[in-house]
């Protein structure tokens, strides 16, 4: 019997989560009476491995008129999602559950499909992506696998069902989907028969929307094995289509070990510089390929303009640098910028310069410029082009002089940047 941590005997060791709740309220209302109710696919993947679980998906032999009919009678808000497809959305105490009457694809279009209502839940289950996604769990606890979906959880193996092309063939995503499932729950070297078929159908990429291959890629690269996946997919010739330009899975590698020796939350937008973002314009190109939000690729602008101040270092630089750097591009782009700029660098993970130096970017005080117009026009500045030359002036005297911040030091700032001024265009030296 295959051993996995929240299985027994190919029972739940902890059914708990089908005894209380929403959902056994769900699975309650929806069986007896001659229809089979269970949960299905990932729910029940994330149980056996111990995991708490995300969305919760129902399959049943109850068509979806008689499922909406009886889950109301319960209680349930009921939504009518996909009745074409069999599905409904039950909600309580805030609590959605997705329900579809069993079903098998008559003909398939891509991502849509014919389908057939049915009784038989292998033939659902055949039509999913991975065998660990194809398992189902009885409301007495014990787990349904017909395709060695448990003893492909257990060594650590993402397998396609049945066909591999076939399955791509169906929905393109899955091409992205398996190599997310494999950084996710696999362990090494790829199932080398799902590999081969998402070589062979890497075109239908093209199908897809960029808003559905951002949602992979992000979730691929922060997954647990994302540095020994992505550097597959770079090998498979995977990311340069999907980035539209170079890639570079080594350096996502150092960024992630630099991450681990700090003990981070992985940040999708920083591993994804350190895979893909070298100078300014990649920020521009990634947006458009993945349909990056607005701050995002802001965020990955000023990384990538902040990094070139720091272009080739091996040691960070010394705490005044640090301050210009955060002066000129704020705090957060300067640490994702030193960041990249260490994982660039031969510096080891937990190199006590460069956490030294992330720490006075992380601590310090921001530099912000003491100054504005209003304050000039105060010292006797007029409005116009003189005043922007004048406070220009300003700014470097006080980044030089490190960002005074007490009222004398600015005052005499101001008098020096507007005695600099004097001379272009002004009669008598005054400051018109």
């Amino acid at each position: 019997m295959t051993r996995l941590p929240g299985l027994e005997h190919g029972r739940l060791k902890d059914p708990a989560p089908l005894k209380r709740g929403p959902l056994a309220r769900a699975l309650a209302a929806l069986n007896g009476e001659g229809e089979e109710t269970r949960l299905v696919g990932g729910a029940v993947r994330d149980l056996a491995l111990g995991l708490d679980t995300g969305d919760l998906d129902l399959a049943t032999t109850a068509p979806p008129e008689e499922a909406m009919r009886r889950a109301g009678a319960a209680g349930f808000r009921v939504i009518p999602t996909g009745l074409d497809h069999g599905t409904v959305t039950l909600i309580l105490d805030g609590e959605r559950i997705e329900t579809t009457t069993l079903r098998e694809d008559v003909e398939t279009y891509g991502r849509r499909a014919k389908v057939a209502f049915g009784r038989d839940f292998v033939a659902d289950a055949a039509r999913r992506d991975f065998t660990i996604n194809a398992l189902s769990l009885s409301p007495d606890g014990r787990v349904h696998d017909a395709f060695g979906g448990l003893a492909d959880l257990a060594a650590r193996r993402v397998r396609f069902i049945g066909d591999a092309s076939a399955r791509i063939r169906e929905d393109y995503l899955r091409i992205l989907r398996f190599f997310r499932f494999s950084a996710r729950f696999g362990e090494g070297a790829l199932d080398p028969e799902g590999l081969a078929a998402t070589i062979r159908e890497r075109a239908g990429l093209e199908r897809l929307s960029r808003e559905r291959v951002r949602a992979e890629v992000l979730k691929i690269i922060i997954a647990p094995h994302a540095a020994a996946v992505v550097k597959a997919m770079g090998d498979a010739g995977f990311l340069e289509p999907l980035f539209g330009g170079l890639a570079y899975p080594g350096r996502l590698e150092r960024a992630i070990a630099i991450e681990a020796a700090r003990n981070e939350t992985p940040d999708p937008i920083l591993r994804l510089a350190a895979l893909a973002l070298v100078i300014s314009e990649n920020s521009e190109r990634l947006s458009q390929r993945l349909r990056l939000t607005k701050a995002e690729t802001r965020r990955l602008l000023l990384a990538a303009t902040a990094l070139v101040r720091l272009h080739g270092i091996k040691t960070p630089p010394m705490r005044r640098e640090l301050e210009v750097l955060m002066f000129r591009f704020k705090r957060r782009a300067a640490r994702d910028a030193l960041r990249l700029a260490q994982a660039d660098s031969t510096a080891l993970p937990n190199d006590p310069a460069f956490v030294g130096a992330d720490l006075v970017l992380a601590e310090a005080r921001e530099p912000r410029l003491p100054v504005s117009g209003a304050e000039l026009q105060a010292h006797g500045v007029a409005e116009g082009p003189r005043m922007g030359a004048i406070l220009r002036a300003f700014e470097t005297l006080w980044v030089e002089a490190g960002f005074p911040s007490d009222a004398a030091a600015v005052d005499r700032l101001i008098a020096q940047a507007s005695r600099d001024r004097v001379g272009d265009g002004a009669p008598d030296g005054k400051i018109p």
